[in-house]
């Protein structure tokens, strides 16, 4: 049985919202929200003056940059675990076959 989805409060750039989710999504959406305060002040305080919807859409552009990043780095690491293993096995048959 799923949990009930309960309302969380958060605060991005000094503005209240509230979202609901799940008692076990709150402590992710909560630092979620928190990240994201801090990558959108940071680019308010840059010093150009832009709108709530540049400074939003350049965020998400940094975070998706980030998971694009992430995942690359993810795949070269499953490739390199993908061929260490092709090599144990090789190396077993070989030990296995003499």
């Amino acid at each position: 049985m799923s949990e009930a989805a309960e309302p969380v409060s958060v605060t991005i750039l000094e503005k209240k919202y509230q979202f609901a989710c799940t008692p076990d999504q709150r402590n992710d959406l909560v630092e979620a929200a928190r990240q994201l305060d801090e990558t959108m002040t940071a680019i308010k305080d840059g010093g150009r003056l832009m709108s709530l919807e540049r400074i939003a859409l350049q965020a998400a552009l940094n975070f998706s940059a980030e998971v694009v990043r992430l995942q690359r780095n993810e795949h070269i690491r499953e490739e390199k675990i993908d061929s260490k293993i092709r090599m144990l096995a090789d190396k077993l048959d070989d030990a296995l076959g003499d």
